[in-house]
């Protein structure tokens, strides 16, 4: 568990990373007062909103890097990679509300039977990954209660998400990954 001190730490490098780029076109390097326990591999998500909406929000589900270094490159990601949403213009900037969720490793979900999913995944608690051959899709814990989702329809939706069908979690060929995640926001 991070600290409070830690998620405004992340949220401060997150905003700096950002600002910087958008007017440096340039990433910032790890800070030399980085705590040592921000040096650890884990997955991390950066969500931009503005006016309450979501403007971005691209993340490393998996721990492939140092939670400072890859806090710095999905908040840059996040602001002007996001297929979904024009690069974010430094204009725009000031409007942003920033949220980093910090991720555990993703988990198989393991179950007798398909129909028993819905039962193994608590909401609010629970993020969701959804994996069938080549697609794969992700939803966030804060997604569910955001969009007042019950177990199925939060599996549907990252389903969904994947690019499949929104029953494929019911195929014996899809994997169901849980993770959970600590969320910050600023």
């Amino acid at each position: 568990m991070l600290s409070k001190e830690d998620g405004n730490y992340l949220i401060k490098i997150a905003k700096l990373a950002i600002k910087t780029y958008l007017d440096e076109q340039r990433k910032i390097a790890i800070p030399e007062d980085c705590p040592e326990h921000l040096k650890e591999n884990l997955g991390v998500f950066v969500t931009l909103n503005k006016n309450h909406e979501l403007r971005g929000c691209i993340g490393y589900p998996e721990p492939v890097a140092p939670l400072i270094e890859a806090t710095i490159e999905v908040a840059i990601s996040a602001a002007i990679n996001d297929p979904r949403f024009p690069s974010l213009s430094k204009e725009e900037f000031e409007e942003i509300a920033i949220e980093v969720t910090v991720l555990t490793k993703p988990e198989l979900l393991k179950v007798d039977v398909v129909s028993d999913y819905p039962k193994k995944i608590a909401i609010g608690v629970d993020g969701l990954i959804v994996e069938n051959g080549f697609n794969k899709g992700l939803l966030l814990p804060q997604v569910a209660i955001e969009h007042d989702m019950d177990s199925e329809s939060f599996l549907a939706n990252t389903c969904m998400k994947a690019g499949l069908d929104s029953a494929c979690w019911l195929d014996k060929d899809t994997d169901i990954y849980t993770f959970q995640g600590q969320i910050f926001s600023d």
